[in-house]
């Protein structure tokens, strides 16, 4: 832990509100990891058999989204640990291996099915063998990770986000009624059909996912870490208003960019694929090829461009979250700062996890399937990790004066009912 003499700690002055680029952190990129090829395979599902009528699970997924994202950054902030860590450190060992061994295995597999997406896309873009491309980003995500200096990392990922705007140039590209969309977002027709039921509940389990929780909670904490002038902020109060307010902010703008190019994906394959009557739709490369011949050369390649460019963005999260995770539960060194041999067991675990993913692909496993199965257990293992998230943010023991209430712990808890709700629909449908 940092620290700093008090004459230092004096001079340092906290903004009355922070600025741009303090704002653009740990909350961008978690945003817009979420539309990883994964989740642009379900919401290419969405707009191919539903239309314009599944918009509205987005708007009121956003709040909900928002709130447990922020809960979870303030816990890393506050006390200086991610998830894992403050599991560890209050809770059974039993519920904190269990909570862990699942989110590890379904990171495991999304990165599987990204890998596969992202070799299929630039297959689709330039020919060639889509396995080969599989190994190459698989390769880099994981150099990257492992040897570029965490600052410039962090700005890459970044800069990476910038290609979600793919999703944006498409839709503009297509012919879309918009009076029909702006009714249909606030007026939905909601089918009770197992189908509809079915698509709205991977909607809920592809945009909120445990991955992203412990995710922003670790980067908040690393963030802490890089700063000789900022500790958490149980040790440091006087920085909470700029802190809190920053976490805030950054968190709700970057979820309102996640889910509004989620909802551009919808109404680009609403507009096109479900206008002409395709609805099957059960990856985001078949996505791509269909708008092809609908909506153009244009459509096609930027769409596919965007599968790539999103999925080297998702790939450190889901690996480093599982890395995070697994690391602060077995008390290892952690963090993307750190030398590699400073902490082998944590980018072993980045390499271990992303060589999986990708061998997946190698064997005669169906990545629909794979895709689907992790979507279970990522809905499964949302509920409780969302309740241990809400009990540890609201305890005064955890959190001491900054323990989470009022409208944030309501959000949270209808978040997490809402969760629960959407898990139980996923076995019934």
């Amino acid at each position: 832990m940092k620290d700093v003499s008090p004459q230092r700690a004096a001079k340092v002055k906290q903004p009355e509100r922070p600025k741009l680029r303090e704002i653009m952190g740990p909350g961008l990129i978690t945003g817009a990891s979420d539309d990883d090829p994964s989740g642009i395979a379900t919401y290419s599902q969405a707009g191919a058999q539903f239309g314009v009528n599944m918009g509205w699970t987005l708007l009121l997924t956003f709040p909900l989204m928002c709130a447990i994202q922020q809960i979870s950054a303030q816990i890393g902030r506050v006390t200086g640990f991610g998830l894992g860590g403050n599991l560890r450190r209050n809770y059974p060992s039993w519920a904190l291996y269990a909570l862990v061994g699942l989110l590890v295995v379904a990171n495991t597999i999304n990165l599987g099915a990204d890998l596969g997406a992202m070799g299929a896309a630039l297959k689709l873009l330039i020919g060639g063998p889509a396995l080969l491309y599989v190994a190459l980003f698989g390769i880099v995500s994981v150099l990257l990770e492992v040897f570029v200096r965490y600052s410039r990392y962090v700005s890459i990922l970044k800069w990476l986000s910038l290609s979600l705007f793919a999703y944006v140039a498409t839709l503009f590209a297509v012919k879309l009624d918009w009076l029909d969309v702006g009714y249909h977002l606030v007026v939905p027709h909601i089918s009770w059909s197992t189908g509809y039921l079915t698509v709205v509940v991977a909607v809920f389990g592809t945009t909120i996912s445990p991955y992203l929780f412990f995710w922003q909670a670790e980067e908040e904490v690393e963030n802490e870490k890089e700063d000789p002038a900022t500790k958490p902020l149980k040790q440091a109060p006087r920085q909470a208003p700029f802190q809190l307010e920053r976490i805030r902010l950054d968190t709700w703008i970057g979820m309102a960019f996640s889910n509004l190019i989620a909802l551009c994906i919808v109404l680009t394959t609403a507009a096109t694929l479900n206008a002409h009557g395709i609805t099957d739709i059960q990856t985001s490369s078949e996505a791509a090829e269909a708008l092809r011949p609908i909506a153009g050369e244009f459509a096609f390649s930027v769409f596919a461009i965007g599968i790539i460019g999103t999925g080297m963005l998702a790939l450190p999260v889901l690996s480093g979250s599982s890395a995070y995770a697994l690391g602060e539960a077995l008390h290892w060194p952690v963090g993307l700062a750190r030398q590699p041999l400073k902490a082998k067991a944590f980018y072993g675990t980045i390499a271990a996890a992303t060589l999986v993913g990708g061998v997946l692909n190698f064997t005669p496993i169906d990545p629909v399937k794979a895709l689907f199965w992790s979507a279970v257990i990522n809905g499964v293992v949302a509920v409780p990790v969302m309740v241990m998230t809400m009990r540890m943010a609201t305890s005064q023991k955890i959190m001491g004066k900054f323990h989470v209430r009022g409208l944030l712990r309501l959000l949270g808890w209808l978040a997490t009912a809402t969760m629960a709700v959407a898990a139980i629909g996923m076995f019934a449908a």
